[in-house]
């Protein structure tokens, strides 16, 4: 079958959701391909992929994972990608450096709905993929069912490759719908050829059909023989899938069981026969070739003996030891399997291979010999939605924090920090509670770091409601030589909303000479910086309108005073109210979710603005509304948990707005008691 098949290589990106046995399906393809002679298995932490101490500790992948095995004479490198919607910067970095992807699901049809922002991925930018529908030996619908299930949400044609052979619920073997062909499973062993099963021939007749049919959408050839009734060369069939899967026009689906290699030889096969070559994927993306060393960083590592690790694809040119790229000096170079290396001399056009040492150089870049190389298009930045205030449980290591997450950062572009200019706090931003979970187990392990957290203060501020005038402060000290005295009226006033902090003097008659008149303004702001509610005050307006002074005891410092304790009186006196920050979301749903997401945003005091279907997302909504930050802190974990896991949102700070005055007197008595 693979005579005619060039010796050659495919990088192939191994994704899906979370739990559909994605870690399985590598561990079973380098098992049939000998590059390992046991299988391991998530639950024991021996696997290939997931060697991360953080994803064995989890039973889950929390980041890339590489290996590379051999097959027909063709090498392959497969990038088992986390399913975990909190880890999909990860994928997504990952998917820019395939050929072809295989999409792992379940034959569940009401979990397909979590392969919707995949596929879309996928066909935005037009990666080839294949979907694999694994646990077929816990299947409890018809296959057609899954087929239709999946085509709701894929933007491409869904066809059939093989037709499973059930037994009850239990997967058997398979019928190849090119040669129709019937095949049986064996545990350990190849399938094997059998008698083609009677009571599936006006099924399997039908779907070939329609498999048939929707190839000839893209052949006209074809069409024309399947208009005259001529049975098309199983070649012909082969060739247009092999076409039209590159061109990510259709998507070939096949069945198996991951846990037992049933279907993994047939699905190696087609990735051998139909799967883009790297030369085709480099024309698609590069456009015009050359021998000028091009490549881009789909993952960074910082490993304990090694330091910096760079896995790149290898678009163009060939690779060395000590080459300099971006003008960094690479180190060693190295195939991955798993977290062992094994050291290269180079790298050609098409691989996938790690460089060490390139310090400076980001996930996502394109590096070059050559700085004039157009960047390559890299994967979106996908925003932070969640967030913990960090503290270093041993104060000495307050030094260490901030280089041990600039490298967090990256190894994973989709963490954030910052140091919060109002409640002081350092804040670790992710995708999620389990992200940030694993981001302060790295922390731990690698660094030494361990953490205490909380979710972060709400940066309440405070303003006034009614304007005061005249109020008299009045700072007088005496202790021996030369005293201290200021005296200043001030009117104090509200301002609107957004406006922040404005300051005037109209001084008549130098009762209040120049040079102490900045003092009153210092004096001022210090006061707004902790208004009486215990948070900074915005959106007010001082005059200093009158004051008298000494001629030897007045200075900067004592009208400085004497604003303060005007400030305290008549702040009192301008009915202080508490304001919260207010956000303005548009929220991603399934249509199906938008009435439950509705009420979640209700619920939590958020003011709906309209929504609308997102664009260029069939079934989809976008939804507009107001939400208060207070309410905002766990705000994605019940999101995901009404919509599958796949609802999203974006954020930004819009405006303050009064805190309803039951929920402050909480607020304020929470702080009091604290």
């Amino acid at each position: 079958m693979n005579k005619n098949v060039k010796s050659s290589s495919r990088n192939v990106a191994i994704v899906g959701p979370y739990l559909s046995g994605k870690t399985t399906l590598l561990e079973s393809l380098l098992f049939v391909t000998g590059v390992i002679s046991r299988k391991g298995n998530v639950k024991d932490g021996n696997t290939v992929g997931d060697s991360a101490n953080e994803a064995r500790d989890r039973r889950m992948s929390v980041e890339i994972s590489t290996a590379n095995t051999e097959y027909e004479n063709t090498r392959f490198t497969f990038i088992d990608c986390p399913g975990s919607v909190e880890f999909a910067q990860e994928t997504y970095h990952g998917l820019m450096g395939v050929d072809a992807a295989i999409v792992v699901c379940e034959p569940i049809k009401e979990r397909v709905l979590t392969l919707a922002p995949l596929f879309k991925f996928l066909d935005d930018w037009e990666i080839p993929h294949i979907v694999f529908v694994n646990k077929m030996d816990r299947a409890n619908i018809h296959v057609l069912e899954t087929l239709n299930a999946l085509k709701a949400f894929s933007s491409r044609p869904l066809v059939l490759h093989q037709y499973p052979i059930m037994q009850g619920e239990q997967l058997t073997g398979f019928i190849d719908m090119v040669t129709e062909k019937a095949y049986q499973y064996h545990p350990g062993a190849p399938a094997d050829s059998i008698t083609f099963p009677e009571n599936l021939k006006a099924e399997e007749h039908l779907a070939r059909a329609e498999m048939l049919e929707t190839l000839a959408n893209f052949d006209d050839h074809l069409l024309e023989e399947l208009l005259d009734d001529i049975e098309p060369p199983q070649e012909e069939i082969f060739k247009d899938l092999k076409l039209e899967l590159g061109a990510d026009l259709v998507v070939p689906v096949f069945f198996g069981v991951a846990e037992q290699d049933f279907g993994v030889r047939p699905l190696l096969e087609a990735l051998l026969r139909e799967a883009p070559e790297p030369e085709t994927t480099m024309e698609r993306r590069l456009g015009t070739i050359s021998d000028t060393p091009v490549a881009q960083v789909l993952k960074t590592f910082y490993t304990p003996q090694g330091g910096k690790l760079s896995l790149v694809r290898v678009w163009q040119g060939i690779l060395t030891d000590g080459i300099v790229l971006n003008g960094v000096r690479a180190g060693g170079l190295y195939r991955l399997m798993g977290q062992q290396q094994q050291s290269i001399n180079q790298a050609v056009a098409g691989e996938i291979v790690a460089l060490s040492r390139l310090e400076g150089i980001k996930t996502g870049e394109t590096i070059s010999t050559n700085s004039q190389i157009k960047p390559l298009p890299k994967a979106e930045q996908l925003e932070p939605v969640f967030a913990l205030a960090i503290t270093p449980e041993k104060r000495n290591d307050e030094v260490k924090l901030s280089t041990a997450i600039t490298k967090l950062l990256e190894e994973d572009p989709a963490l954030a920090w910052e140091q919060h200019g109002d409640t002081h706090e350092v804040i670790l931003w992710g995708q999620g509670e389990i992200h940030l979970q694993v981001t302060l187990d790295r922390l731990r392990r690698k660094y030494n770091l361990p953490m205490s957290t909380h979710l972060p203060q709400v940066p309440y501020k405070e303003t006034i409601r009614k304007p005061v005038n005249s109020v008299h402060g009045r700072y007088k000290h005496q202790s021996g030589g030369h005293g201290q005295f200021g005296d200043v009226y001030l009117n104090i006033q509200p301002l609107p909303r957004g406006e922040g902090f404005n300051f005037h003097e109209k001084i008549v008659g130098g009762v209040v000479p120049k040079q102490y008149i900045p003092g009153v303004e210092m004096g001022v702001r210090e006061f707004l910086s902790h208004g009486p509610l215990g948070f900074p005050m915005v959106d007010v307006a001082v005059t200093l309108t009158n004051g008298s002074y000494h001629t030897v005891d007045s200075s900067e410092q004592a009208f400085k005073q004497a604003a303060r304790l005007a400030m305290q009186m008549g702040v009192t006196q301008a009915q202080p109210t508490l304001l919260e920050p207010i956000l303005k979301v548009d929220v991603n749903t399934p249509s199906e979710f938008t009435s439950k997401v509705l009420q979640l945003l209700t619920g939590r005091r958020g003011q709906i603005l309209g929504y609308e279907g997102r664009h260029d997302w069939q079934g989809w909504d976008n939804i507009y509304a107001y939400l208060p930050q207070a309410e905002m802190q766990d705000f994605i974990v019940e999101l995901r948990s009404l919509t599958l896991g796949v609802g999203s949102f974006h954020w930004e700070q819009d405006h303050l707005q009064e805190v309803p005055e039951k929920l402050a007197e909480r607020i304020l008595q929470h702080i009091s008691f604290k």
